[in-house]
């Protein structure tokens, strides 16, 4: 695949990505104030229903289907003792995906979201027999100490490759909604760099322990950072560009299926930091993005708040969760659901023949 015709195809889909129905938030609005409560009783929940109004461009939207992506890589800077893990965890990992036994498996069960595991650039190979897709870019990305993660065409062929899984997966049996996740050792590593980047926030600000590692490791991976800061000078008015030299495979996917899913008009639920980070690569290169997504969580991970801050979001709960994976984005969208039931299935004053207030 040439260079032109990737960048055509990111642009196109920019190209597709429409303003959201501010009309029909309106016609919303007006049968949530006639439900039988107080109006604007019920919150959160009522600004959830109308923006899925707008996004889906549908009065009384209902969810049918809705899928976690989980988009898997791995990093070079694993080479920085970074991580508390080693890389074969993002592997190991994924198997366990595939069998059901991770927390997203549960979590996704219980409100009945379906997981798409994707392999994006795992230093590993799967049996052709798993149920995975394959969209392997490189076995991992390049040290981001020493040089540029990936090239930029590498960099786009991620991003063309979530696009592509979220709209064959749309076209087989419509989504109505997606939440994001992730798995590869070290990712809190990259999307720190991206977070301090695109946010022009000091790195120490934005960095946090991650899986677990020490302070030693802390003040490496803070050092490690900066010096790919500086090594790599990515530009932060070129999302892009920032992909390519301080990103991962995975978050490249990740951004695929943002600009994908708002080209769709499907309501996208971000995860935690590492989708937080996808998130803010994805508005850079258009912000027609940010109308279409909810933040689910504000995770423990340092930098979570300002990428959220940046992005204008503000999440929906804070159960001190650091998983990733994307675990706080099924539950989130377990929120929004009951939102749009509220919508649809409470009475008006009028049919319960109850009197308004005066």
């Amino acid at each position: 695949m040439t260079r032109k015709k990737m960048n055509n195809t990111i642009e196109d889909v920019i190209k597709d990505i429409q303003p959201i129905n501010y009309e029909l938030m309106e016609n919303a609005q007006g049968i949530l104030d006639d439900l039988t409560k107080p109006k604007g009783s019920l919150g959160r929940l009522e600004d959830f229903a109308k923006k899925i109004v707008g996004i889906s461009g549908v009065l009384h939207p209902e969810f049918h289907r809705k899928v976690i992506f989980v988009m898997a890589g791995d990093h070079g800077v694993i080479e920085e003792d970074v991580s508390a893990y080693p890389q074969e965890v993002t592997l190991q990992m994924v198997h366990n995906f595939v069998q059901g036994g991770a927390g997203i498996n549960v979590l996704a069960k219980h409100v009945g979201a379906e997981v798409i595991v994707v392999d994006m650039g795992i230093a590993g190979n799967f049996s052709p027999k798993m149920n995975i897709i394959n969209k392997k870019i490189h076995f991992g990305t390049k040290n981001i100490a020493k040089g540029p993660a990936m090239n930029r065409e590498e960099a786009e062929s991620s991003i063309i490759a979530g696009i592509e899984i979220l709209r064959e997966e749309n076209q087989k049996n419509k989504i109505d909604i997606i939440g994001l996740g992730e798995m590869g050792i070290c990712n809190t590593t990259v999307s720190s760099a991206i977070v301090a980047c695109l946010t022009k926030t000091d790195v120490e600000k934005v960095t946090g322990f991650g899986t677990g590692i020490s302070n030693k490791q802390i003040r490496k991976k803070i050092y490690t950072i900066r010096k790919a800061l500086n090594v790599n000078k990515p530009n932060p008015n070129d999302g892009i560009d920032v992909l390519s030299k301080i990103g991962g495979f995975e978050i490249g996917g990740l951004v695929g299926c943002i600009l994908a899913a708002a080209s769709l008009q499907i309501p996208i639920v971000i995860d935690g930091f590492i989708s937080s980070a996808s998130a803010l690569v994805a508005g850079t290169i258009t912000p027609k993005v940010y109308d279409y997504l909810f933040s689910s969580h504000n995770s423990v991970e340092k930098g979570h708040e300002i990428a959220l801050n940046h992005l204008k979001k503000t999440p929906m709960f804070d159960l001190q969760m650091r998983l990733g994976e994307g675990t706080g984005a099924v539950l989130g969208i377990n929120l929004i659901e009951a939102g749009i039931k509220i919508l649809n299935q409470m009475s008006t004053f009028s049919q319960a023949k109850i009197k308004r207030k005066e």
